[in-house]
This record gives C-alpha cells, sequence and structure tokens, in this order.
C-alpha cells in the first residue's frame, strides 16, 4: 500500500486516546511498566501523543490503574478509568473515545507496546489526517492496517461494541478511506517473554 503525501494540511483538531487498561495476560506481568530508553512503555507513548499537540489527551486504565497512571500523573491526559476494561481492547477504546472533547474531529489511537514508535511517526499521521479530516490516517506495516491510527469522529460509532478488537478490523474494511504511512518496525509488540529482548535499558 503506498505511502500517502502528507502536503495541504488543513487545521481539524484531533484528541489522543492511549490505551493502557490491559492485563498483559499473555506476558505474565504488567508490560506498561516495563522500561525502554528510560521510562516506562506506558509514559513513553502518552509523551509521544502529546507531542502532536491534541485538542484534548486521555489515557484508558483499567489493570493497575493507579501503578499505570503514576508514570503519567505530570502529564497534560486526563485519566479515565475504564470499569469493563476485562471485556477487551474494545470497552476501553469506547471509553476513551467517548471522554475525548466534543470539539475534536477525530481522534489518534494509540497503544504502549510499539517500542519503535516515534513522534514523527504520529506527526505524519496528523498530518496526513488534516489533508482529509472526514478520512482516517493509520499506520501500515506486517502487510496490514493498523494502530496508531487517527480516526474520525464519523467513524467512532462504526468500532467494535465487545470483545479484544480495536481499530484494526474497521480500517480493513474502509482501506480505500484511508492515507497510510508505512512502518515496519512498528510490527514489533511486546506481547511475550521473548519479545522483552527489544527493550533497551
Amino acid at each position: 500500500m503506498p505511502e500517502t503525501s502528507v502536503s495541504g494540511i488543513g487545521t481539524a483538531a484531533h484528541g489522543v486516546v492511549v490505551l493502557a487498561a490491559g492485563a498483559s495476560s499473555r506476558l505474565g506481568r504488567n508490560k506498561l511498566l516495563l522500561r525502554h530508553e528510560g521510562e516506562a512503555l506506558v509514559r513513553r507513548a502518552a509523551r509521544l501523543a502529546l507531542v502532536t499537540a491534541p485538542r484534548d489527551a486521555v489515557i484508558v486504565l483499567g489493570g493497575e490503574a493507579d501503578r499505570v497512571y503514576a508514570e503519567v500523573r505530570d502529564l497534560h491526559i486526563r485519566r479515565i478509568d475504564c470499569a469493563n476494561w476485562r471485556e477487551g481492547m474494545s470497552a476501553s477504546l469506547h471509553a476513551g473515545l467517548a471522554a475525548l472533547a466534543d470539539d475534536c474531529a477525530g481522534a489518534l489511537i494509540v497503544v504502549c507496546d510499539q517500542p519503535a514508535l516515534e513522534a514523527s511517526h504520529l506527526q505524519a499521521l496528523c498530518a496526513a489526517w488534516r489533508a482529509a479530516p472526514e478520512d482516517a490516517a493509520a499506520s501500515h506495516y506486517a502487510g496490514r492496517l493498523g494502530v496508531p491510527a487517527l480516526l474520525p469522529r464519523a467513524w467512532f460509532p462504526a468500532l467494535p461494541a465487545s470483545g479484544d478488537r480495536g481499530a484494526r478490523e474497521l480500517l480493513a474494511e474502509r482501506h480505500a478511506r484511508i492515507s497510510t504511512i508505512t512502518n515496519e518496525a512498528l510490527a514489533i509488540d511486546i506481547d511475550r517473554v521473548g519479545d522483552l529482548a527489544t527493550l533497551r535499558d
């Protein structure tokens, strides 16, 4: 899938939703608190997302919420506790989107387990979305679309209502209306013990 030009940037405002409610069951320990390049993964994800200068920003919490939030307490990001986080990613995603300020025309969705993520990639997604704010902008790696992704508000109701599903199905379904930013390094995430080797002190 070709990478989209990000010229012609508009002025649509976006919000940020950092998904940080999972139990890390496959890893056996809370991956959000693991450290990479000197900071917890959850803090790194939130900090990079805030570089995009969002209109509003929320972090959705679930398991060990207080410990996780302690890592980002000093950042300009609002805490959202998802009571039904155990039901899967869809519950956390909807909780975050519902909490965003009404004047956010889109939402940049960020997860915390992609150690190769950089602010420049998130900024490129935002620029691509502003060029066509009725559509989405998504990351492309490992042969498919995924997060981080910036979805227009009109798409929020179409996201999965239940289960451990996020934006990927919707992105695949509406691929013709998505600007893509390719970054193969994002295919590496932290799910199992073997993935810990990708983290650097």
